[in-house]
């Protein structure tokens, strides 16, 4: 049964939905990277891309929101690792420009999310005045 918020799980926040899907996109991207990538750049995007619901959802579990803060810090940190080995695979020629504009803005929306989870949690933490 979901609470008020329409929020049971992990699996209910839209954040996680979104970036879910973009850990799918990144493995399909990269089974075109060349061969000699598969233990380095690939493994580090995919192990990247990954850690970013991963780390919503672990966060989501624990049982303080201060440490459900700090995986969403995590998660944050894990955007920029992605972004980052995204540019470099479109620096070597291995994303065409279209496709790394496209998947670095759906990372920034992430990113935008995620801060705002985070500063909406933060209201919980706040002294009431």
């Amino acid at each position: 049964m979901k609470n008020k918020q329409g929020v049971e799980s992990w699996k209910d926040l839209e954040v996680w939905q979104k970036a879910h899907q973009l850990v799918l996109e990144v493995y399909r991207l990269t089974k075109v990277f060349p061969s000699e990538e598969r233990y380095r750049l690939v493994d580090q995007l995919c192990r990247a891309s990954a850690s970013i619901p991963t780390n919503i959802a672990e966060g989501k579990g624990r049982n303080s929101l201060k440490e459900y803060l700090q995986f969403l810090s995590i998660a944050k940190g894990s955007i920029e690792e992605t972004k980052y080995l995204l540019l470099l695979s479109r620096d070597l020629g291995y994303l065409d420009e279209p496709t790394y504009y496209s998947i670095s803005d759906n990372y920034d929306e992430i990113a935008r999310m995620i801060n705002g989870l985070i500063k909406s949690l933060r209201t919980y933490l706040t002294p009431k005045t």
